[in-house]
């Protein structure tokens, strides 16, 4: 059934209001017609099934039918912090990475980083980015809406570090494996952390590591950037059985 994401106060009593752009995609690409049913989610949790009753303007009214709790939200929070790759590379993570189910993202750069951030044009790049999250958070039914923070400096990271309850950053040098690191303790918050494309410098990782991160080594392969960041994400996701998985 289609899933689409309201704000708290576009509910009102026993029904919901639909505004914005996905009015124009109920009405011209669904074609929904008043009886059909939809599902919106609040963003805080709660799911509700509705019935369109009616178009005013650039609104969508739907009489609620039912309510309950958002049944696509994971129990761990994970922030999957990422140095910026190139192309397109960096929109396929934040697609994957809100379908596995991430709290948050958090592009960084540090010294091989590739991608020329042009800040110009930086909150231009975030609404896009903003839009694929909700698209994907939509299509996998997700309670709420993953969010995506500015571009950071190295140093900004180092502070996400600091704060993090636990931190583990993917090093191809070597480092405790990634199981052993998710069995280490029992944690709720997660903060995940990839390179780019051309790798850490050993400076970096020794920073990351006195900031209080823990390198990791996800096995004998060396993975693409973007591949080790939802693989990661993954395992972690399993280890803490919100894939279908027992808890290690």
């Amino acid at each position: 059934m289609q899933r689409y994401f309201i704000s708290p106060d576009q509910v009102q009593g026993e029904q919901f209001v639909i505004r914005g752009d996905d009015v124009h995609h109920i009405r011209r690409v669904m074609r929904f017609r008043p009886g059909d049913q939809l599902i919106a989610c609040d963003g805080e949790g709660t799911d509700y099934l509705g019935e369109l009753t009616e178009e005013i303007g650039n609104e969508v009214i739907c009489r609620i039918l039912r309510r309950e709790p958002s049944a696509g939200e994971p129990g761990l929070q994970v922030t999957l912090a990422q140095s910026l790759p190139k192309g397109d590379k960096w929109e396929w993570v934040l697609q994957k990475g809100t379908e596995l189910g991430a709290s948050s993202f958090l592009p960084f750069t540090s010294r091989r980083t590739v991608v020329k951030w042009d800040r110009v044009k930086a909150e231009k790049r975030r609404v896009r980015w903003k839009r694929i999250l909700k698209e994907a958070a939509e299509q996998s039914h997700r309670g709420r809406i993953p969010t995506v923070s500015p571009v950071t400096d190295w140093n900004g990271l180092l502070e996400a570090i600091a704060r993090a309850e636990l931190a583990l950053i993917a090093y191809e040098g070597g480092g405790e494996p990634l199981s052993a690191a998710l069995a280490r303790k029992s944690f709720s918050r997660l903060l995940l952390i990839v390179g780019p494309e051309g790798g850490w410098e050993e400076e970096e990782v020794r920073q990351a590591r006195e900031a209080g991160a823990v390198p990791v080594s996800l096995g004998s392969r060396i993975l693409r950037t973007e591949t080790a960041a939802v693989a990661m994400l993954a395992c972690a996701m399993f280890a803490n059985g919100e894939m279908g998985g027992e808890t290690l």
